[in-house]
C-alpha cells in the first residue's frame, strides 16, 4: 500500500474557524493513525479577499496546539512550493497546453459580463452557467484581445 498523504489547504481569506480545525485535526489524526503524511497547502490565489496575518495566525494556533505538518508552506518538502500563488507558472505552462492542443479556449469576459449573465439567467429561473461566447473567437480576434492586455 502506498503512504497515505492528506492535505489541509486553507484559504487566507479570515483567520482560522472551529470548521477548518476540526478539518484539520481530522486530516491530521486520520494520517498519523495511517503512518502517513499531512500536508499545508495554502490557497493564496484569490490576493483581492487575502487578509493580512491570516497565514501568519493559522501556523501559529496549529504550533500552540501541537499540530505539525509534515510538509508545507514554511516547512518544505519535496512537492513544493507549498503556496499555491507561488504555483502559477505551473499552472500558466499547463493551461498554455491545453490551448496547444485545443482542449480550452480563452476567455475574454470581464467580471461585470459574467455577473450580468448569470443575473439573467437567474431571472429565468435558468441555472447560472458560462454560456461559452469566447469559444467561436477567430484567431485574429485572440490576437487582438491579447495585444489590447484584455
Amino acid at each position: 500500500m502506498e503512504e497515505v498523504r492528506v492535505r489541509f489547504a486553507p484559504s487566507p481569506t479570515g483567520f482560522l474557524h472551529i470548521g477548518g480545525l476540526r478539518t484539520a485535526l481530522y486530516d491530521y489524526l486520520f494520517a498519523r493513525n495511517k503512518h502517513g503524511k499531512v500536508i499545508l497547502r495554502i490557497e493564496d490565489t484569490d490576493q483581492n479577499r487575502k487578509v493580512e496575518g491570516a497565514v501568519e495566525n493559522l501556523l501559529e494556533s496549529f504550533s500552540k496546539l501541537d499540530i505539525e505538518f509534515d510538509e508545507g508552506s514554511g516547512i518544505g518538502g519535496d512537492f513544493g512550493p507549498y503556496m499555491q500563488s507561488e504555483r502559477l507558472p505551473i499552472y500558466h505552462k499547463h493551461a498554455q497546453q491545453l490551448l496547444d492542443q485545443g482542449h480550452a479556449y480563452r476567455c475574454f469576459c470581464d467580471a461585470d459580463t459574467l455577473d450580468q449573465m448569470r443575473k439573467d439567467l437567474q431571472a429565468t429561473k435558468q441555472f447560472p452557467k458560462y454560456d461559452r461566447r469566447c469559444l467561436a473567437l477567430s484567431r485574429e480576434e485572440i490576437d487582438s484581445r491579447i495585444a489590447r492586455g484584455d
